[in-house]
């Protein structure tokens, strides 16, 4: 199926939430055929099949045009950024709701905790402002600004990511703890690395503004991810429906679920998806 082609609607439809990296994609950012395959044959069963990333739109839709599927939403930043399909639109979509904060306040909390941290502000462009160092395989450098850290502050921002190479992941943890994060939503990625979003922002309440502007009920939610920036999703849609971890997922993320399935380098989305029959 192309990416023109969507699927028509049916009554019991599922809604269908995959996460990307680690889960859609490889840890390598590969697509594998089976996944590939499995996506756009539950798509064309009429059910509405999208993606909920931490990634930004600029990120995000591309891997949709790999996938050859064309949702009606796309949850972007963590849930700070939702997609509309519009056909009229370059990027064949249109931003619907949008999610920023001023980040000057967790940035100064956060600073005499992470002297050596670094640190970037995303804006609902997808344009990074960073500071403190480069950040991993180039994760910025092609889409951001180097600028002091005082120009980070004052901002409308997406989302606040902050790494810190210095840290292995149990002093990282346990660093977040004691810096009292009350006023926005905070993640911590696979490494020293913690993504912060609005307040009371994430992608299990950008999902439920999705179901309900699809009108889904909730038993007919399954959604798929591996990283701590899955556990609300997990949470949200297991209740009633189908959370499904990838199986190198942290164990605090397999807990969140409500089953496991096979690693990522195991195709384990398209198994899942196989269970998926009509």
């Amino acid at each position: 199926m192309s990416s023109d082609t969507i699927p028509a609607v049916r009554h019991d439809r599922l809604l269908i939430a995959l996460d990307l990296d680690g889960t859609v994609l490889g840890m390598d950012g590969t697509l594998s055929d089976a996944v590939t395959e499995e996506v756009q044959r539950v798509s064309g069963l009429g059910h509405e099949v999208m993606v909920a990333t931490g990634r930004s739109v600029a990120d995000a839709l591309p891997i949709l045009t790999q996938l050859g599927v064309s949702p009606e939403y796309v949850v972007c930043s963590n849930g700070a950024i939702t997609m509309h399909r519009d056909p009229s639109s370059p990027e064949g979509y249109r931003r619907r709701f949008v999610e920023t904060f001023d980040p000057t306040d967790v940035l100064q909390r956060i600073r005499p905790y992470l002297a050596s941290g670094r640190y970037a502000v995303e804006d609902e462009d997808g344009h990074y402002l960073y500071s403190g160092g480069e950040f991993p395989d180039g994760f910025l450098e092609a889409k951001g600004t180097q600028v002091e850290f005082e120009e980070l502050l004052h901002r409308d921002a997406t989302r606040v990511v902050v790494i810190s190479p210095g840290h292995d992941m149990e002093d990282f943890l346990a660093v977040v703890e004691r810096m009292g994060l009350h006023r926005v939503t905070y993640a911590i990625g696979w490494t020293a690395w913690l993504d912060i979003a609005p307040d009371g922002v994430n992608k299990a309440t950008a999902l439920e503004r999705v179901r309900r502007l699809l009108d889904i009920p909730l038993e007919r939610v399954v959604v798929a991810g591996d990283g701590r920036n899955d556990i609300d999703m997990f949470e949200w849609a297991r209740e009633h429906g189908r959370a499904i971890a990838m199986g190198q997922a942290p164990q605090e993320v397999l807990a969140a679920s409500s089953e496991v399935t096979a690693p990522v380098t195991s195709d384990g989305l398209a198994a899942a998806l196989r269970t998926i029959e009509h």
